[in-house]
């Protein structure tokens, strides 16, 4: 029977083969779409596993802890278990306008053989590498810009392996042991870990891929959908000459087994030279994905590649899909030859279709209220409850197009819409099935951009305005104990630091905050309390967060980072402390008021910086705001992604559907013709059929996106869903417009398949 399927699926002549083609294309357009979305969720996993050496200080299985009281470090000198001498390890965030920079600081306290990746030995003190971008950038400027910030001599680039991507900013600095073991934050290991920073608590370098890899996850699960719709559709290309083919065999002796294995091997013919088509678009596109930083930094060519496991499930699970498409279509011939001859009405659909649906929405529901915790688990609930709903729409679109049909045949008078609506009224599930990809890409569209229209609403808030985005900051503090004690204050400033600031061009003033032993007491605006204070003479050179009251020398302040407010015409109240004890007190943070050339706020940061390493070094809030936006930018583009995913699919699917109704009825409408019904009137009865459908089943499918996209954003983010603004809206009315024009454009076949000679030779 196989050798027989065969022969049958490329017998038939020119049409067989136009049949076996369309049929592949669809499948393939689908395909590398699908592995196009597997390949990012791989690149994302490999790119963040490549930040793993840099937070190895902030690991759980870190030899020792970052806290440990500095004499006890120095006396830890020995070697660890496996040998080696520990290493002193500071992982450090820094910045370069705007741009990120991951630095490790490093110091062996003895022989060792643990290295990072990308490296051929640990860089003593005053050595340090770059990686290549950071290096060429170091060379474009000014030492006192950034080069001064590693301190010694660069001895080499970073390789491959230590780099997230080709875009990224790192540093590996060494140190003497005994200075760096001195700094909060210093953690002594004894071994370079592995663990990605989505496992790390508070790592200050590296992606939270998590939330990444959800969204990818849940759009590759939607991507999939469509995908079956397609090649549903496209396996029942010439579906009526085929039933009657197989319903012939059956009256013949041929047995139900017999028959569905002659569909098998068509349907998985078409299905297979799709999916080895598939690669070409996937291999096609992957330089592009690669550019897209879907993460904040561009990906390499190479982390886009897909898993064995991956590419079997694709090349075994679309033949398949395809057999199993094939077998449900043709179950009327495995019941009854004769029946497909005669045309035997299906059963209306009914109501219980719609159960799915609200499951998959009972189901985000309860993830509302009882949300996973784990990645993984978050990832089953939201999978298995949107393909709940995308089940729930293609099983509800008949149904729904069967009562808005009737409903048009009661209130309608004119021939062409009474016809349409009969006939869609008659087989429903038909009609609903050419414009089901349309309907789901609607779904998949609007439950995306709401999600990540809302995301980029939310975190796009930065509080301040322009006038903080040439201010340089730093922060110190690690919280306050109880007691009101400040944690991980630096020490008080060192001579010349502040001099030094105001003597590079382009600096306007300084303020040095200092942290108090308790927290105050204070009744000014919104604020009911401080835990800082400063000196007047600074707090009226940077000028942005008030002024004291008159005669002050110091003033109580709030924390200069609690949202970079204007303070400018606040009066805060005096301090009992005078100038010179406050300059003794320990820092907290760094205020630098710039004119905002790239010189001044890079020569400043500099300073600060080698004044007080931190894991946070400064920055200002325009390059706080740059890092956001790029993380933004790339949910952004995940969503351009999702339209120009699921609209492809869809129109395929759309044309196909279309073309092959239209040919399963040349000779009802060449009948038509014969009568004296105008050719207009059916095109009009075409149109009408289609748009009918996909108007009623769309208006649901944005509705269960929006809704679906609400419950997601309370339930993982905490966030209520935003207005999709007006792009979203000139989207659904481009696709719909679209579908239309898809629609008419097969009309023109009607006139060449609805002649005389069709009604008189079948």
């Amino acid at each position: 029977m196989i050798r027989l399927g065969l022969r049958l699926a490329v017998s038939g002549g020119r049409e067989a083969w136009l049949r076996l083609l369309v049929t592949a294309a669809a499948v393939a357009v689908g395909v590398g779409l699908l592995l196009t979305t597997l390949a990012a969720v791989n690149a994302v996993h490999t790119q963040n596993g490549r930040y793993a050496w840099t937070n190895t200080g902030f690991a759980a299985d870190a030899a020792d802890a970052a806290d440990a009281d500095p004499a006890d470090r120095e006396a830890a000198g020995t070697d660890g278990a496996d040998g080696n001498a520990p290493l002193w390890w500071m992982v450090r965030r820094d910045g370069f306008q705007g741009e990120q920079i991951g630095r490790v600081d490093v110091a062996p306290t003895g022989p060792t053989t643990a290295l990072p990746p990308g490296v051929d030995r640990l860089p003593a003190d005053g050595e340090y590498y770059l990686s290549p971008a950071l290096a060429e950038l170091a060379d474009a400027v000014p030492p006192e810009q950034l080069a001064d910030r590693f301190g010694g001599h660069r001895i080499g680039i970073l390789g491959k392996d230590a780099l997230p991507g080709p875009d990224s900013l790192v540093a590996l600095v060494g140190r003497n042991p005994q200075e760096l073991s001195a700094l909060h934050g210093a953690t002594r290991v004894t071994r370079i870990v592995t663990t990605p920073p989505d496992r790390c608590d508070d790592c200050p370098i590296g992606i939270q891929s998590n939330g990444v890899t959800l969204i990818l996850t849940v759009v590759t699960g939607a991507l999939v959908f469509p995908l079956l719709v397609l090649i549903g559709t496209a396996t029942r290309l010439s579906a009526t000459q085929r039933e009657r083919r197989f319903a012939a065999m059956r009256l013949v002796g041929a047995t139900p087994r017999q028959v569905a294995a002659v569909s098998a091997v068509e349907s998985a013919l078409a299905a297979a030279a799709g999916v080895l088509l598939g690669f070409l678009p996937y291999l096609a596109v992957r330089g592009q994905v690669a550019t897209m930083s879907l993460t904040g930094y561009r990906f390499y060519a190479s982390d886009l590649t897909l898993t064995l496991p991956q590419i079997a499930v694709v090349a075994l699970g679309v033949p398949l899909a395809a057999v199993v498409t094939a077998r449900i279509a043709l179950r009327r011939v495995q019941v009854s030859p004769l029946g497909v001859s005669r045309r035997v009405t299906p059963k209306p659909p009914r109501a219980w279709r719609v159960a799915p649906l609200l499951a998959g929405l009972a189901e985000l529901v309860f993830l509302l209220i009882r949300h996973p915790e784990s990645v993984p688990g978050q990832v089953r609930g939201y999978l298995s409850s949107f393909g709940l709903i995308m089940i729930g729409i293609v099983l509800a679109g008949p149904w729904l197009t069967g009562r808005a049909a009737a409903l048009l045949a009661r209130r309608t008078q004119r021939p062409a819409t009474l016809i349409a609506a009969r006939r869609l009224a008659d087989n429903p599930t038909a009609g609903f099935r050419a414009v089901s990809g349309l309907v789901l890409a609607l779904l998949v569209m609007t439950a995306t951009i709401g999600i990540i229209t809302t995301m980029t609403d939310e975190r796009g808030r930065v509080e301040g305005g322009p006038q903080f985005d040439n201010v340089l900051i730093n922060h110190l503090s690690e919280g306050r104990t109880p007691e009101g004690l400040d944690l991980g204050a630096g020490p008080p400033a060192p001579p010349g630091l502040t001099a030094g600031l105001l003597a590079v061009p382009g600096v306007r003033g300084t303020m040095l905050v200092h942290p108090l032993d308790e927290v105050v007491p204070v009744h000014v605006g919104d604020e009911t309390e401080a835990s800082e204070v400063v000196a007047c003479s600074e707090l009226d050179a940077v000028g942005l967060f008030g002024h004291c009251e008159p005669g002050a020398a110091t003033a109580y302040l709030p924390s200069v980072l609690a949202g970079f407010r204007d303070y400018t015409d606040t009066a805060w109240p005096a301090a009992p402390h005078a100038a010179e004890q406050v300059a003794a007190l320990p820092v907290v943070n760094v205020v630098v008021a710039t004119d905002g050339s790239r010189a001044a706020v890079e020569r400043a940061r500099t300073m600060v910086d080698a004044a007080y390493p931190a894991s946070r070094q400064s920055h200002t809030l325009a390059e706080g705001r740059k890092q956001s936006d790029a993380e933004l930018e790339g949910f952004q583009q995940l969503a351009k992604v999702v339209i120009l995913a699921t609209f492809p699919i869809a129109g395929c699917s759309l044309a196909v559907s279309v073309a092959a109704a239209l040919g399963e009825r040349k000779r009802p409408f060449s009948l038509l013709r014969l009568s004296g019904v105008p050719l207009a009137m059916l095109r009009r009865v075409v149109l009408m059929e289609s748009a009918v459908p996909l108007l009623a089943v769309s208006a649901l499918a944005i509705g269960t996106g929006l809704l679906a996209a609400d419950l997601f954003l309370r339930s993982q983010l905490q966030y209520t869903l935003h207005s999709l603004g007006t792009g979203y809206y000139l989207a659904v009315a481009a696709g719909l417009a679209g579908a239309l024009a898809v629609i008419g454009a097969t009309l023109p076949l009607l006139r060449r398949i609805t002649g005389p000679e069709t009604a008189r030779n079948e």
